[in-house]
């Protein structure tokens, strides 16, 4: 195998520190998900599987030290994650977990202990991995395994200790190989483990696939290094959720439900309001400063941003957005990719498109949809407009029912409206047109030409009235 050009040289170390690789193993198909996705890109708290184990990964080592081992839509994978920054080893034939470790043989020499996670636990935490490395580092182990109680341990591997006092591994026994006594144990063997390399790949090619599934299990490392004479421990998390893989939908479903409740808690520990957490859907690598207020059958998702002192009423959906302090968002807006500065008012149902940059103290208001623009301190639009590809100055009035034409079938065009300028109602914008400081428009104009500074621009038909018409029109003939 070709060895990932980042991973031939990892970072030097003080001689005392030994030098640490992550594994993870993300190549399976998921097929009780019953999907095309692969596995590990099913998402809960509003990113894949994938990357909610590489984020606790890279907090304990480097990027450069983080090894995603691939196999089913290898190539889809590797995209969805790519901003990491962590190498991925192909596993094209996907033959076992062991056979993962296999695959990844050559760059994983480098180092002296590789850490092995499950690419579809994503409750894991920086810290158990690195109290479960710690254990293993001070107990000298050829490998370590983490384990965790559960109340119902029904179809995981029981963890058989040599004693109830010693972290020694006598043996795993899997569920369907447990006797009656067996079964009774509820220290179920969690599928994350610490190697030494040396030891893990030397003994590696021991595995053997005589089992139904003919595959090379890694479990089955710990009965190969005990039987060479290397010490086998287990270390016990107190958090059993967070091992727990996300095996089905309903699994998923509720492992998102718990990851959506601790992110509220944890903003409200930090001084946000929710009113009803049990109704938003916050994501997990969403920000909110304190004294924002959330109300209930919020969305704000991705990486949105939000500042102190703003206060978001029910039924809007943000997602991707930089919302500045003191911003009031009323009921029912969608906003995405968008930039929000202090004081704005937004809603109730305003549609901010991407590239949407609205200034300190604007107000966006009933119905009116943005996309690619930038609207000035202190503009307003407050109904029923669309302003598109767009640069609208300060002080700017946009009446109801404004349209900025941007497309032509073709190519897309500016629009720049300039400081002070009003807008009257229901007037079409036709870019590229510029509109001047100062100006008027006169309400239901069709400007195609620019409008000189303080000047007015009226393009309408002339009006026409034919007094008796109607009543000539409602007089029955004879």
């Amino acid at each position: 195998m070709k060895k990932p050009a980042r991973a031939t040289q990892p970072k030097a170390a003080p001689a005392s520190a030994p030098r640490v690789a992550i594994a993870i193993m993300a190549a399976g198909k998921g097929t009780r998900l019953k999907s095309q996705l692969p596995k590990v890109l099913h998402e809960v708290g509003g990113k894949p599987l994938l990357a909610h184990v590489i984020a606790s990964a890279t907090r304990v080592v480097p990027p450069e030290d983080v090894f995603a081992i691939v196999g089913h839509e290898a190539d889809r994978v590797r995209a969805a994650v790519a901003d990491t920054k962590v190498n991925f080893i192909l596993q094209s034939e996907q033959r076992g977990t062991g056979h993962a470790l296999m695959v990844a043989r050559e760059p994983l020499s480098f180092y002296d202990h590789v850490i092995v996670l499950s690419g579809d636990a994503p409750q894991i935490t920086p810290q158990t991995i690195a109290s479960l490395l710690n254990f293993h580092l001070d107990q000298r182990a050829a490998m370590t395994l983490l384990s965790a109680d559960l109340a119902d341990p029904t179809g995981y591997g029981r963890v058989i200790r040599m004693n109830s006092r010693s972290p020694e591994v006598k043996t795993i026994v899997e569920e369907k190989s447990a006797g009656p006594a067996e079964k009774k144990n509820r220290e179920i063997n969690a599928g994350f483990y610490v190697f030494s390399v040396p030891q893990l790949f030397s003994n590696i090619g021991k595995l053997s696939t005589a089992n139904p599934h003919a595959e090379y299990y890694l479990t089955d490392m710990a009965s190969v290094l005990r039987a060479a004479g290397h010490r086998v421990i287990v270390w016990k998390t107190g958090s059993a959720a967070e091992i727990l893989g996300a095996n089905t939908r309903a699994e998923l479903a509720l492992i998102d439900h718990h990851m959506r409740l601790r992110k509220c808690q944890q903003l409200m520990a930090e001084g946000v309001t929710i009113f009803y957490p049990a109704t938003c859907v916050i994501d997990s690598d969403v920000e909110i400063a304190a004294d924002t207020v959330i109300e209930p059958f919020v969305q704000i998702l991705g990486r949105s941003r939000i500042g102190a002192n703003c206060y978001i009423r029910s039924y809007s959906v943000i997602r991707d957005c930089e919302i500045a302090d003191g911003v009031l968002i009323r009921p029912g807006c969608v906003m995405e990719g968008s930039r929000i500065a202090a004081n704005a008012i937004l809603g109730p149902y305003s549609h901010l498109r991407p590239g949407s940059d609205i200034g300190e103290g604007a107000h966006v208001g009933n119905f009116v949809e943005t996309k690619k623009i930038k609207l000035g301190k202190g503009s307003k639009a407050n109904h029923l407009t669309y302003l598109g590809d767009s640069e609208i100055g300060s002080g700017v009035n946009i009446g109801a029912g404004t349209i900025t034409c941007n497309y032509d079938g073709v190519n897309k065009h500016k629009t720049v409206i300039e400081d002070g300028a009003f807008i009257g109602s229901d007037t079409t914008l036709v870019a590229p047109v510029r509109v001047g400081k100062g100006a008027y428009i006169g309400a239901a104009s069709c400007i195609t030409e620019d409008v000189p500074d303080d000047s007015l621009g009226v393009s309408r038909a002339q009006q026409v009235v034919k007094e008796g018409w109607a009543k000539q029109r409602r007089t029955p003939r004879k």
